[in-house]
C-alpha cells in the first residue's frame, strides 16, 4: 500500500493535472522530497530549507501536522495527506 497525497488545484499543473498522487511512507518532509523528484518544482512550493512553508497547511488523516511533529511527522501505508495552501482575504 502507499500514501495517498491530495494535491491542491494550483499545484496540479506540476502533477500533470492529477488531484491525487501516491507516495512512500516516511516523514512528511521525506514525502515532499519524493514528490519533488517525481514532479519537479512542487517541493519548492511546499517547503523551504527543510521546513514546510508558513502559508502551506499539511494534514495527515485530517489532522494538522503542525500540532503533531510538523515536518518530522511519520506517515504510514494507507495514510492520507492533504496539501492545502493558506488563503488570505479580507
Amino acid at each position: 500500500m502507499a500514501v495517498k497525497v491530495r494535491i491542491p488545484t494550483p499545484l496540479q499543473k506540476l502533477t500533470q493535472g492529477q488531484g491525487e498522487v501516491e507516495g512512500k511512507p516516511g516523514t512528511i518532509i521525506e514525502l515532499v522530497h519524493e514528490l519533488d523528484k517525481k514532479f519537479p518544482g512542487i517541493g519548492e512550493r511546499i517547503s523551504e530549507a527543510g521546513k514546510i512553508r508558513r502559508f502551506v497547511n499539511i494534514y495527515l488523516n485530517e489532522e494538522d501536522v503542525r500540532f503533531l511533529k510538523a515536518e518530522e511527522t511519520e506517515v504510514k501505508d494507507g495514510d492520507e495527506v492533504s496539501i492545502i495552501p493558506a488563503i488570505a482575504g479580507g
